[in-house]
């Protein structure tokens, strides 16, 4: 495999985000529509108010493609951060794309000393999670939430810094 290749915002990298998102979660989970729109939405929004000071957004490039992103909202929670937006193509799945990323994205953080890190998520995504407890995140929340069609069980991973 060739190198792994981290880069910044460019135009048209959010409509990839997007649609990964869509993609792999209807076809794995059943997401409905209404999971596509929520991830334009707020992606939308993230990007229309970033603060290169508290916000960061990178995206991946192997064997020449779009492999995933990562994005730290530090805008909206104080003196912590919000993980969002990390997904991996499945085609690159497996060969240390999203550790790539998640490292650029915990770098950041630290760089910008936010007191903690946290994401959500939902259960049965093991190999996420593997990655998230690797890179000392804790599991602190679970609820049941069914706003995307099927019933999930959403958890909130923190890291204290």
């Amino acid at each position: 495999m060739e190198p792994i290749i981290i880069h910044t915002y460019r135009p048209g990298v959010e409509e990839r985000v997007v649609r990964l998102h869509a993609e792999y979660y209807a076809a794995h989970w059943n997401f409905d529509a209404r999971f596509e729109a929520q991830v334009a939405r707020e992606l939308a929004e993230f990007t229309a108010e970033f603060d290169a000071d508290r916000d960061g957004f990178w995206w991946a490039e192997a064997e020449g493609a779009f492999a995933g992103a990562v994005a730290v909202d530090g805008t909206r929670y104080g003196d912590s951060a919000r993980l969002r937006w990390f997904i991996v193509d499945e085609a690159m799945q497996g060969r240390g794309v999203g550790a790539r990323l998640l490292g650029r994205a915990l770098e950041f953080c630290r760089e910008r000393a936010f007191a903690s890190v946290h994401l959500w998520t939902f259960a049965g995504l093991h190999a996420a999670r593997k990655l998230y407890e690797r890179n000392g995140f804790v599991l602190t929340e679970e609820a049941a939430g069914d706003g995307w069609g099927p019933v999930v069980t959403e958890q909130k991973f923190e890291l204290a810094r």
